[in-house]
Protein backbone atom coordinates (compact mmCIF):
# COMPACT_ATOMS: atom_id res chain seq x y z
CA UNK A 1 0.00 0.00 0.00
CA UNK A 2 1.44 3.34 -1.22
CA UNK A 3 0.64 6.98 -1.27
CA UNK A 4 1.63 9.19 -4.68
CA UNK A 5 3.19 12.41 -3.29
CA UNK A 6 3.78 15.42 -5.27
CA UNK A 7 5.49 18.48 -3.72
CA UNK A 8 5.11 21.29 -6.42
CA UNK A 9 6.57 24.83 -6.23
CA UNK A 10 5.48 27.78 -8.40
CA UNK A 11 8.98 27.34 -10.38
CA UNK A 12 8.71 23.28 -10.55
CA UNK A 13 7.58 20.09 -9.67
CA UNK A 14 10.14 19.67 -6.87
CA UNK A 15 9.58 15.27 -6.57
CA UNK A 16 6.54 12.68 -6.98
CA UNK A 17 7.37 9.73 -5.70
CA UNK A 18 5.13 6.97 -4.00
CA UNK A 19 5.86 6.61 -0.15
CA UNK A 20 4.04 5.29 2.97
CA UNK A 21 3.27 8.38 4.80
CA UNK A 22 3.89 12.44 5.07
CA UNK A 23 3.16 14.62 7.91
CA UNK A 24 2.48 18.04 7.11
CA UNK A 25 2.72 21.13 8.52
CA UNK A 26 -0.74 22.10 8.48
CA UNK A 27 -1.83 25.44 9.88
CA UNK A 28 -3.62 23.66 12.83
CA UNK A 29 -1.03 20.84 13.28
CA UNK A 30 1.25 18.32 12.01
CA UNK A 31 -1.44 15.52 9.86
CA UNK A 32 -0.58 12.14 9.00
CA UNK A 33 -1.29 11.06 5.47
CA UNK A 34 -1.43 7.62 4.33
CA UNK A 35 -2.96 6.34 1.50
CA UNK A 36 -7.07 6.14 1.66
CA UNK A 37 -6.81 9.31 3.39
CA UNK A 38 -10.22 11.23 3.81
CA UNK A 39 -9.78 13.74 0.75
CA UNK A 40 -9.10 17.51 1.71
CA UNK A 41 -7.22 20.71 1.80
CA UNK A 42 -5.14 22.43 4.41
CA UNK A 43 -3.13 25.43 4.33
CA UNK A 44 0.45 25.20 5.31
CA UNK A 45 3.00 26.55 7.66
CA UNK A 46 6.72 27.45 7.68
CA UNK A 47 8.05 23.77 9.24
CA UNK A 48 9.04 20.60 7.87
CA UNK A 49 7.41 18.24 5.80
CA UNK A 50 8.48 14.56 6.95
CA UNK A 51 8.30 11.95 3.88
CA UNK A 52 8.27 8.15 5.41
CA UNK A 53 9.32 5.85 2.52
CA UNK A 54 8.20 2.65 3.92
CA UNK A 55 6.84 1.94 7.28
CA UNK A 56 8.95 1.99 10.24
CA UNK A 57 11.45 3.77 8.17
CA UNK A 58 13.19 6.98 9.94
CA UNK A 59 11.47 10.22 7.91
CA UNK A 60 13.55 12.35 5.32
CA UNK A 61 12.44 15.89 6.40
CA UNK A 62 12.00 18.89 3.61
CA UNK A 63 11.86 22.79 4.77
CA UNK A 64 8.78 23.96 3.12
CA UNK A 65 7.28 27.75 3.58
CA UNK A 66 3.72 28.40 3.35
CA UNK A 67 1.44 26.82 0.71
CA UNK A 68 -1.22 23.98 0.72
CA UNK A 69 -1.89 20.39 1.10
CA UNK A 70 -4.63 18.86 -0.98
CA UNK A 71 -5.69 14.81 -0.28
CA UNK A 72 -7.98 13.26 -3.19
CA UNK A 73 -8.40 10.07 -4.19
CA UNK A 74 -4.87 10.28 -6.31
CA UNK A 75 -2.80 11.65 -3.55
CA UNK A 76 -1.31 14.18 -2.16
CA UNK A 77 0.15 17.09 -3.58
CA UNK A 78 1.70 19.66 -1.57
CA UNK A 79 2.09 23.26 -3.25
CA UNK A 80 4.82 24.90 -1.35
CA UNK A 81 5.60 28.30 -1.86
CA UNK A 82 9.38 27.75 -0.71
CA UNK A 83 11.61 24.49 -0.63
CA UNK A 84 14.82 24.74 0.77
CA UNK A 85 17.25 22.57 -0.73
Amino acid sequence: MSLHFELVTPEKLVRSDEVYMVVVPGSEGEEGVLEGHAPYMTTMKDGMLKVYKTEGAQPEEIAVRGGFAEVAPGGLTVLAEHVDS
